[in-house]
């Protein structure tokens, strides 16, 4: 059985970014009623974005 362990923040730093309305519009219809924010939400597309590039440069 695995110990119990306070999971690390990781650093972050504050970014202002311009979205388009229909795309805040549309991410934000996606994650109603999940237990997940907007940023949230942008931080996976773009680790899944960066994921496929690289595999696609592979």
């Amino acid at each position: 059985m695995s110990k119990f362990k306070i999971p690390s923040i990781p650093a972050t730093t504050n970014k202002s970014i311009r979205f388009p309305n229909d795309v805040i519009e549309q991410v934000e219809k996606a994650i109603v009623g999940k237990d997940f924010t907007f940023s949230a939400f942008v931080i996976e597309a773009v680790r899944m974005a960066l994921k496929d590039l690289q595999d696609d440069e592979e």
